[in-house]
């Protein structure tokens, strides 16, 4: 109780600046930087210190890894290999051996040089995804690209977790070499360890909690794998976020991940803000006259090295002039990871307190100019290169990440009906049921069927629901069907919906719930019932059709059955 009132002033503060941030459309993750400036210890005003606040906002990255886990399993890297993975990796690397190196020149230390390098080849996800958003190019093929290279960053700077405490603590270079080895040892060791336990009980022990359908106990169940994970690597003298990400990975192959990613995320979201609170307050505005030229400086080396990178490892893989600099202009923003890797870095003494002071405010005023590069991405493109009509363009450039054409909701007798028909038609699509029985046996048919509530927002969220290009409710229970379809409404309401129902009345409901059409079944049973008996009687196939469809136009209504009326008396 001894520091409520500063959790509280903590608390108003984040929620008045998010507020603001939030309706200029600013990123959140400068709004949570600018509340740990304004609480900090570097500026006039009150301070927020609480002992425990440093522990929890570590524990933001460690969610943050599980969460990036989640999207990476191992059969998702292997089908990546070719396109994100190669172009991601190469741009990792080459940014951090290109500012490494010319600041090793310049007269920092190895260390230092390649803890700024990895820092600088960071990109920010949320920037540009949320700017790509607004400016209506999440959808074209530098778009695409650049988001899922932003990504996948996060995936190539996890060694990084692994490197740079060992970086911080080796003295000599032998040591150094022993150091490393050692390290690396040790992460295969936790990669099979959790390869294995995970093989062996995760499945198994989800299986069991889904089957209890209780909300409350599948997260509970989350967070003790998320921590376990965590705490078993960091037995090992490794990071924590390491084992969540390396948990998140073996759970990113079953078919719970997308309830797994509903239940986490709101966890994530507050630990992973108090972690950018945190980061806000280490920025010593007092330093800043001091160091602004060496700070701009380290923009502009952010900036270019990460463009000239970007275009070259691109432009080679096929994608034509004009695309590879309107992705490179995406990329060039700093990210929320190097903060991460920064603050494991300035923890472990791996670089100097100043040279951390420059690095961070390089970060943050590259992000102020990565939002106007990707604001005019377009135009500058424009001015640095001419279009190439010889060029192709990069061919499937998110291959192992598709977005589902067709969601379903529930894979009872219905939905394992309609992914039959759409399996067979070529067109790919992801069922979500509760059951965990119904889940196994679609899994079995050779569907992807996936345990989870199609209602969940944050589910929808998860499985970008947005990008489907048609939603399907399936479940016979009416409440859970209107449930769906608000939900699907609210996250994604340009996506159609399309639903069954019991009966005439039900089928209204849903119709003004939102979905496009919603089909009874005791009507359409009559109808093709009739139907049949018609074609048994020599009836024209084309007569009866225009009479079904003349029925459906008119709601049912020349076949709804009129109530008896009492006879008067």
């Amino acid at each position: 109780m001894v520091h409520l009132a500063q959790i509280i002033l903590l608390m108003g503060v984040t929620v008045a600046i998010m507020i603001a941030f939030q309706r200029l459309h600013i990123p959140s993750s400068l709004g949570y930087l600018l509340v740990g400036l304004i609480l900090g210890p570097h500026t006039a005003g009150p301070t927020v210190y609480v002992p425990e606040f440093k522990v929890l906002a570590e524990f933001g990255v460690v969610f943050l890894l599980f969460s990036i886990g989640l999207n990476y399993s191992l059969p998702q890297l292997q089908a990546m290999r070719h396109q994100i993975l190669g172009l991601g990796t190469a741009q990792v690397v080459l940014t951090t051996a290109t500012v490494g190196i010319l600041l090793w020149l310049a007269g920092l230390s190895a260390v230092a040089a390649f803890v700024i390098g990895a820092v600088f080849a960071q990109s920010s996800s949320t920037i540009i995804g949320r700017q790509l958003a607004e400016q209506g190019e999440d959808n074209t093929p530098h778009g695409r690209l650049g988001l899922a290279i932003s990504v996948f960053q996060d995936v190539t700077a996890v060694p990084f977790l692994v490197v740079i405490p060992v970086l911080g603590a080796a003295i000599g270079l032998d040591k150094l070499a022993g150091e490393l080895g050692w390290a690396m040892a040790k992460a295969v060791m936790a990669f099979a360890l959790v390869f294995y336990a995970a093989r062996w009980a995760l499945r198994p022990l989800f299986h069991m909690v889904t089957e209890r359908r209780s909300a409350e106990l599948f997260t509970l169940t989350v967070l003790l794998v998320v921590l376990a994970a965590a705490w078993m690597t960091s037995s090992l003298g490794l990071s924590l976020a390491f084992g969540a990400f390396l948990a998140g990975m073996m759970l990113g192959e079953t078919e719970f991940r997308h309830q797994v990613e509903s239940s986490i995320r709101p966890f994530r979201d507050v630990l992973l803000g108090l972690f950018f609170v945190g980061v806000g307050m280490l920025v010593d505005p007092a330093a800043l006259p001091r160091i602004w030229p060496w700070a701009l400086l380290g923009t502009l080396l952010l900036l270019l090295s990460k463009i000239v990178v970007v275009v070259l490892t691109v432009r080679r893989s096929g994608m034509d002039s004009i695309a590879s600099w309107r992705t490179a202009m995406l990329l060039a923003v700093g990210g929320e990871f190097g903060f991460a890797l920064l603050a494991i870095a300035l923890d472990s003494s791996a670089i100097d307190p100043d040279i951390g002071q420059i690095a961070l405010n390089a970060v943050l005023f590259s992000m102020i100019a990565g939002v106007l590069l990707i604001r005019f991405n377009h135009a500058i493109a424009n001015c640095l290169a001419r279009p190439s009509a010889a060029s192709a363009p990069l061919k499937n450039p998110l291959t192992g990440l598709p977005a589902p054409q067709v969601l379903i909701g529930g894979y009872g007798r219905v939905g394992h009906t309609i992914a039959v028909l759409l399996k067979s038609s070529g067109v790919t699509c992801v069922a979500f049921d509760t059951d965990p029985k119904r889940v196994q046996q679609g899994l079995a048919d050779g569907h992807p069927v996936l345990y989870g509530d199609i209602a969940d927002p944050e589910l929808l969220a998860a499985a970008r629901a947005e990008l489907a290009s048609l939603a399907i409710i399936t479940v016979d229970d009416h409440t859970a069907a209107l449930s769906a379809i608000s939900a699907l409404r609210g996250h994604c309401p340009h996506v159609p919906v399309i639903a069954r129902a019991r009966d005439l009345q039900t089928s209204s409901v849903l119709v003004n719930a939102g979905a496009i059409h919603a089909y009874p079944e005791a009507i359409e049973a009559s109808l093709r019932l009739g139907t049949i008996a018609l074609r048994m009687l020599n009836i024209p196939t084309a007569d009866i059709d225009r009479m079904l469809q003349d029925i459906r136009d008119w709601d049912y209504q020349p076949v709804i059955e009129n109530p008896v009326k009492k006879n008067a008396r």
